[in-house]
């Protein structure tokens, strides 16, 4: 990814919108698509956090005080799929920090890299070094065990192709 893709501007298209100044949020519902530079995030709902900066560096060349925002977080719930390069993820929500430059998804999480698949409850990827960490923490329950009821780690699973 470009160094300069972080400052990229983002394009958002959705069937509706609500602003909220107080909170310095933006939702966006109904088929929502997003571009940056070389990311796509798609969802049903996304939430925008934003910082008010109050001078912008340029404006204030000319002798101007302007308002600009920098976007602090991406908050997507429902239908979650976000690709970059060869590389896609879908979840049932993700959460992607701007400074940290960081995808986390949860909820059904899984990531595909070319044909190869990792599934698991938490999938962190990295856009800047193209990693992922991916976790199975959640507890679930085994029915039909010979320890009845019995609480066990889900599993991180993934799915190699061979040529």
């Amino acid at each position: 990814m470009l160094v300069h893709a972080a400052d990229a501007p983002i394009h958002i298209e959705a069937n509706r919108m609500h602003s909220t100044e107080h909170t310095n949020t933006v939702v966006f519902t109904g088929e929502v698509d997003a571009k940056q530079a070389d990311v796509r995030i798609r969802s049903d709902e996304m939430t925008v956090y934003y910082t008010q900066n109050d001078q912008d560096k340029t404006a204030e060349n000319e002798g101007e005080t302007t308002t600009s925002q920098q976007v602090e977080k991406l908050v997507c719930i429902g239908n979650v799929e976000i690709t970059r390069g060869e590389w896609l993820g879908t979840s049932k929500k993700m959460v992607y920090l701007s400074d940290e430059r960081q995808v986390i998804l949860t909820g059904d999480a899984k990531a595909w890299q070319n044909q190869n698949m990792v599934s698991g409850d938490k999938i962190i990827h990295y856009l800047d070094e193209g990693r992922s960490e991916v976790s199975g923490d959640r507890t679930s329950t085994t029915v039909g065990d010979t320890k009845s009821d019995e609480e066990k780690p889900s599993r991180v699973n993934m799915t190699i192709l061979q040529k």
